[in-house]
């Protein structure tokens, strides 16, 4: 049987980055944190931390992780049913992609946030990477793209965020005054968000029959720029509607791929446990994104 108090302090010199910064949450000694991890992984039978700066939790740590997070979000749910007032907030580790947590994330949540004393603790990744966030322990859910629950997990549709690549008028006279070509793509200056985003290569494999061989990438690991930063003409890029709405209106930004988009649908994943406050946050989640995101069999 684990001694929860030290599978606590493992998590807390985790989660605050260091041993000296544990023991003031912690209100204890650092020889006393430090003699709490000892024990712990006595009792575990092998290393749970690696002392990096900042400590790092090996794979076998990672697991205790998880399974300490959802202990602790089991007793946080305790106390209501046993007919306990509860003091203060509840914390959600929630995974998400950028650009859902620039357009439609917080309109489909405001109320649920706005009635029940829950805080988000979010974590910001690509929508292909979020589930590594979970898998590791390090969220309760997750956006991601991925349609396949993980084992122990459940997951929800929500819907489909869609993408079109987008100029102003004279970055297209410009680079693509012929049309979109090969060459033209290979050689005009294109706004990526970072190395681990491939949308546009997608695009452009659709639209031209292959991949390009190279970009003139210009990096820009900002979703709420985007737009604004296309807009200025320098670059192309790929934006939601929700995003390109306002500038394609002004007639700042047009579409230089008008018959390609590129779709993402979007999956909340979650723990599969019996926790009142995960099933209301899912709740309100899957309904809130539904009335905002395009919806398709």
């Amino acid at each position: 049987m684990l001694d929860y108090k030290l599978v606590e302090a493992f998590a807390v010199v985790v989660s605050e980055g260091g041993f000296e910064k544990a023991s003031k949450a912690l209100h204890v000694t650092q020889g006393a944190v430090s003699q709490r991890l000892k024990l712990l992984e006595e009792q575990a039978g092998c290393v749970l931390l690696v002392r990096s700066s900042p400590p790092k939790p090996t794979s076998a740590g990672r697991e205790m992780l998880k399974h300490y997070r959802q202990v602790k979000r089991l007793e946080d749910d305790l106390g209501p049913g046993l007919g306990q007032e509860v003091d203060g907030f509840t914390t959600l580790p929630v995974g998400i992609n950028a650009d859902s947590l620039a357009t439609w994330f917080f309109p489909a949540v405001d109320q649920y946030l706005n009635t029940e004393p829950v805080l988000l603790d979010l974590s910001v990744d690509d929508q292909a990477e979020t589930l590594g966030l979970l898998r590791d322990g390090d969220v309760l859910g997750c956006i991601s793209d991925r349609s396949t629950p993980m084992q122990g997990c459940r997951v929800e549709y929500l819907g489909d965020m869609v993408y079109n690549l987008y100029s102003t008028p004279s970055y297209k006279e410009k680079w693509f005054h012929n049309g979109a070509s090969l060459e033209a793509v290979e050689q005009a200056p294109i706004l990526i968000f970072n190395r681990k985003d491939v949308m546009h290569g997608d695009l452009f494999s659709q639209a031209l029959g292959q991949r390009p061989r190279r970009y003139e990438a210009f990096y820009l690991p900002s979703s709420e720029k985007f737009a604004p930063v296309i807009a200025s003409g320098r670059v192309c890029g790929m934006l939601p509607a929700q995003h390109a709405e306002e500038f394609v209106e002004r007639g700042e930004l047009i579409d230089l791929l008008p018959r390609c988009a590129f779709t993402v649908r979007l999956h909340w994943h979650c723990w599969n446990l019996v926790s009142d406050r995960l099933a209301g946050f899912t709740d309100a989640l899957v309904n809130g994104a539904r009335k905002l995101l395009v919806q398709r069999p």
